[in-house]
C-alpha cells in the first residue's frame, strides 16, 4: 500500500523520478555556484541538493560480543524468518517495534527466547476504536515542536503484526519468554544485564496510561461518542523474571546459539562531501538548512517537529525547504535595472 501511495503521488505531480540511480558523490563546484553530483548514470549539475535519505542508513550492532565468540549475530534489518537462525535459544537485544515483533515470532516458532528490554514508550496500538496515529494527530503530538529532555530518540514498543496490537511484555513472559534488562557487557561467554528491567516496564506502563488519559480527556472535551475501553488499562502482575531478574547469563549454558540485535541505525552521509557536518558527522543545520549554502537535509528526527522523520509529517519540512530554495533562486536571478 505504501509503494502504491508513492507511485500515485509521483504520477499526480509528474515528478521526473529516476529509479535505481545511485548517488555516489556530491562535491561543491570550484569557482562557480552549485554542486557536481556523481551518479551510477552519469553526472548531474545542481544549484541545490536536498539530502532526503533520513536517519536510518547503517545498521548498528554494538561492539559487545566479539565476532569470534562462536555465536551467530544478526541485525534485525537482515532478519527474514526463524529458519535463518540455528537450532537453539536466541537472545533478542532491543525491545522496540522490530525487536518485540521478531521475538514474538521466534517464540511462536518454538524458539526459547530471551528479550533484553531497555527504556521505551509503550503506546496503545489503538484505543476506543481509533488508531494510535489518529490519536497522535488530534492530541497534537505529531506537531510537537521540540522533544523533552532526553527524548530526542525514544524507543517505541508497538506491534503491527496480525493487524496490530498493543505490546504487553508481561503477556510475552507468561507465554514463556524470559525478559532481561538492558544489555551492558559480555565476558568469557557470559552476558551481563542492567538492573533496570522493572523500572523500564513501569515507565512504559506510565507512557501507556498517560496517552489513555489524554485520549479520554479529549473525548469528554469534544463530546465524542467513542466506546469506552477499560480493559486497555489492565496491567498484569510482574512475572518472576521481573521480580527476580536475570542479571547475567551464560550463553552456552542457556543454549543460546544466536543473538539478534534490534539496536537501530546510524546516519551515513559519506557520499556528501561538503562542509555541513560537525566533528561527530552529524548534520549542522537549522530546520534542514545546512551550514553549507545550497545543501539541505530532510527527514531527520525532530527536524522541526515529532513527525519530521515520518512519511506523514515530512511535508511540513519539505514545504519549508522548497520555499527557501525558491527564494534563493530568485536572489540568484536578480539583475539590477538599467
Amino acid at each position: 500500500m505504501v509503494a502504491d501511495y508513492f507511485v500515485a503521488y509521483a504520477e499526480k505531480i509528474a515528478a521526473p523520478i529516476r529509479c535505481g540511480v545511485e548517488v555516489r558523490e556530491v562535491v561543491k563546484n570550484t569557482g562557480r555556484p552549485g554542486f557536481r553530483v556523481a551518479t551510477s548514470e552519469g553526472v548531474i549539475e545542481a544549484n541545490s541538493v536536498v539530502a532526503a535519505t533520513g536517519p536510518f542508513q547503517c545498521p548498528v550492532i554494538p561492539a559487545v560480543v566479539p565476532e569470534d565468540a562462536g555465536i551467530m549475530q544478526i541485525h534485525s534489518s537482515a532478519y527474514r524468518n526463524p529458519e535463518q537462525l540455528p537450532e537453539g535459544a536466541v537472545l533478542v537485544v532491543g525491545a522496540g517495534s522490530s525487536g518485540v515483533q521478531i521475538a514474538d515470532e521466534l517464540q511462536r516458532a518454538g524458539k526459547r527466547v530471551y528479550l533484553s528490554v531497555g527504556p521505551h514508550d509503550r503506546p496503545p496500538r489503538s484505543y476506543r476504536g481509533r488508531d494510535f496515529v489518529w490519536w497522535l494527530g488530534v492530541l497534537g503530538m505529531w506537531d510537537s515542536a521540540a522533544p523533552g529532555p532526553g527524548t530526542e530518540h525514544v524507543t517505541i514498543a508497538v506491534s503491527g503484526a496480525d493487524g496490530g496490537h498493543t505490546v504487553d511484555f508481561r503477556r510475552l513472559a507468561a507465554a514463556g519468554m524470559t525478559l532481561v534488562g538492558r544489555t551492558e557487557s559480555y565476558k568469557d561467554g557470559v552476558m551481563h544485564f542492567a538492573t533496570d528491567l522493572a523500572d523500564n516496564l513501569a515507565q512504559g506502563d506510565a507512557n501507556l496510561l498517560s496517552v489513555l488519559d489524554e485520549a479520554d480527556a479529549y473525548v469528554v472535551r469534544n463530546g465524542l461518542d467513542l466506546p469506552e475501553e477499560p480493559e486497555a488499562r489492565h496491567i498484569e502482575p510482574d512475572p518472576q523474571c521481573v521480580t527476580d531478574p536475570v542479571l547475567e547469563l551464560n550463553l552456552a549454558e542457556a543454549g543460546i546459539t544466536s543473538i539478534l540485535w534490534a539496536t537501530g541505525f546510524t546516519l551515513d552521509y559519506s557520499w556528501l562531501k561538503v562542509d555541513a557536518f560537525d566533528e561527530d558527522g552529524k548534520p549542522k543545520h537549522q530546520r534542514g538548512i545546512s551550514s553549507e549554502p545550497g545543501i539541505y537535509f530532510l527527514g531527520l528526527p525532530w527536524q522541526s517537529r515529532r513527525g519530521s522523520s515520518f512519511i506523514w509529517g515530512v511535508w511540513h519540512d519539505a514545504r519549508f525547504l522548497a520555499d527557501h530554495i525558491a527564494t534563493q533562486r530568485k536572489y540568484l536571478a536578480y539583475s539590477p535595472s538599467s
